[in-house]
């Protein structure tokens, strides 16, 4: 089943938690703490693989998390780090983080980095100092980052192939390269988008058969929506028309029908190279329909051709390729965004309807989550640092009163001084 689109999850690993230990050694006093740190949680990677063609295997596995480090040990042992997950992804995959476009992979083997691990927390023995020799004080591991990922994929063509449904787009794909698309005399046969590709005089290129397009395509009727975005990227559109008519369809008209839904969609298509293949010529109205076609039409280069006897098909080829190597001028460019850094306060705190004083802050919150509660050490620590940022003042000038209840992250305390 091909799927070009997909929504996962994902979340790094968390950092291991540092360790609280001493030496206690025969003859040596006053041995002085020993405990390591925790090692990274594993990143999570995203990277374009040539065995994938479709989102499928994704959308069925919407959820990834990446290994956790693990926890620090006497003796100053790390933790060792937390293994990184690749997630692998055709090419032409387009990456949306948290709705905002991260990246267009478009090389082979591309990989890029979508959520980071957390680091370590840090073991006792990195809290010595010439004041506390003997810290009972250890870090919990840092939380790896979270990250709602979109994936949409666009097929990387040369050439995109376009036509109403029964217009002969499958067979002429199968005549000029080796795929087998499925192929039938009813509407709507081809329910997904085919690639094929061309060898012309020991050159290359890639077409890509766009199931049907009906008139309203571009607002969601038939088909047509769902895959249009997969000929964003080619360099020529081939307007496949059946030239006797099917089912009583004038081929002017569909030509026009089919222009109008292609610059409705995107302004930028109109801006590619073009050409009409007039098909079925091989049917005995074909000539005064051509002849009818080509006085209407004007501006576009027209190639009357036939899947059955492969009639002009050589040169609408060549011709096609000579387009691929021609610049497309106004060509449309998806450029990932600029990223704006606003400064901002390290925290603030607000009152929620239930009364509960809410402090929030990357660093708060992350101090919050790495701190071990259930040791006074650390517990001193954490409200240390918190009134040297300026936490308790910002609290009291919010009117936040000794046994108030205060919610730092998913913890909550009662306010004391």
């Amino acid at each position: 089943m091909f799927i070009d689109k997909a929504k996962i999850f994902i979340t790094a690993g968390r950092g291991g938690d540092g360790c609280i230990s001493f030496r206690r050694e025969k003859y040596v006093p006053f041995g002085g703490p020993n405990g390591g740190n925790g090692g990274k949680g594993g990143d999570i990677y995203i990277e374009t693989d040539n065995k994938k063609i479709t989102l499928l295997d994704l959308s069925y596995r919407p959820k990834f998390h990446a290994q956790d480090g693990n926890k620090g040990e006497n003796s100053d042992k790390f933790g060792r780090y937390g293994e990184d997950l690749v997630i692998k992804v055709p090419l032409g995959t387009i990456i949306y983080k948290n709705g905002e476009l991260f990246a267009d992979l478009q090389e082979l083997g591309k990989k890029i980095l979508v959520a980071k691990g957390g680091r370590g927390g840090r073991g006792n023995a990195s809290f010595k100092t010439h004041n506390n020799t003997v810290p009972r004080i250890a870090e919990k591991g840092e939380p790896g980052e979270t990250a709602e990922i979109d994936l949409e994929l666009r097929l990387i063509a040369d050439v995109g192939l376009v036509g109403f449904p029964n217009a002969g787009k499958s067979t002429f794909l199968s005549v000029v390269s080796s795929a087998r698309p499925k192929i039938a005399d009813y509407p709507f046969t081809t329910l997904e988008p085919n690639l094929g590709v061309v060898n012309i005089d020991d050159k290359q290129f890639v077409i890509a058969d766009i199931p049907g397009i009906i008139e309203g395509a571009h607002k969601g009727k038939g088909l047509g929506l769902e895959f249009l975005r997969h000929i964003k990227r080619t360099k020529v559109l081939i307007y496949l028309i059946d030239v006797s008519g099917f089912d009583g369809t004038d081929p002017c008209k569909t030509y026009k029908v089919l222009s109008n839904e292609l610059k409705k969609y995107s302004k930028y298509m109109s801006k590619k190279h073009m050409v009409i293949a007039l098909n079925k010529t091989d049917i005995c109205s074909a000539k005064d329909n051509i002849k009818k076609f080509k006085s209407k039409v004007k501006g576009v280069k027209i190639y009357p051709i036939s899947n059955i006897t492969k009639d002009g098909i050589s040169k609408l080829l060549v011709d096609v390729y000579k387009l691929i190597n021609k610049p497309i001028e106004d060509e449309e460019i998806e450029s990932i965004p600029v990223k704006k850094y606003i400064y901002e306060p390290e925290f603030k705190v607000d009152l929620d309807e239930d009364g509960i004083f809410v402090v929030s802050g990357k660093k708060v919150e992350t101090l919050a989550e790495m701190t071990k509660f259930n040791e006074d050490e650390a517990l001193r620590r954490f409200q240390n640092i918190l009134k040297k940022m300026g936490v308790e003042l910002a609290l009291e000038q919010k009117g936040c009163k000794i046994g108030d209840t205060v919610r730092i992250g998913p913890f909550e305390f009662e306010f004391q001084k």
